[in-house]
């Protein structure tokens, strides 16, 4: 069965994700070209090194320690799945979230860890006061069609320090 909560800053440490799988294969990525959209054959390996796991922690830690959402999704007391938040608005007065992360372990994609996360999320958010979540989302095929599913669309309005930070990344948005 699989459990969800919050996430402590005690519990965010190398051994929360002894048991997390990144690793995502990935072919056919979306690329805007010319101002239209297409799917372009880009193979990779995507997984996290244990440099990365730091970084991801730091910035989970940074999180929780400024009000955001820390949710996640544990099987058999193992951490599967997770999502943040971040709690200061994007754009002004269009009230947009930062959707920071959401990641589910290879092992457990395909159970509805990530739609319970992403609903999850939305739901923080709305409390919140927020109308949009932004979210700057992995371009492969198979992330992006996860995003359309949940009702993601291009963002309106593109938020630069995530266009530097992952240039082939979609932007998007989602209503609250």
């Amino acid at each position: 069965m699989i459990q969800y909560k919050n996430l402590t800053r005690k519990e965010l440490c190398p051994e929360l994700f002894q048991h997390f799988i990144r690793r995502q294969e990935v072919v056919n990525c979306w690329r805007k070209e010319n101002n239209k959209w297409i799917i372009k054959k880009d193979p990779f390996i995507d997984d996290w090194t244990e440099d990365d796991y730091k970084k991801l922690i730091s910035c989970l830690e940074h999180t929780y320690d400024t009000g955001g959402f820390l949710y996640a999704a544990f099987y058999h007391n193992n951490l599967k799945g997770f999502v943040s938040v971040e709690p200061n608005f994007l754009f002004g007065e269009q009230k947009y979230l930062d959707l920071s992360s959401i990641h589910v372990s290879l092992d457990m994609r395909g159970h509805g860890i990530g739609k319970a996360l992403f609903l999850a999320a939305k739901e923080w958010a709305k409390k919140k006061g927020a109308k949009k979540l932004y979210i700057s989302a992995h371009s492969a095929v198979e992330s992006q069609a996860f995003y359309k599913a949940m009702g993601c669309k291009e963002a309106e309005i593109y938020d630069q320090k995530h266009i530097e930070a992952e240039p082939y990344d979609c932007q998007l948005e989602c209503l609250l």
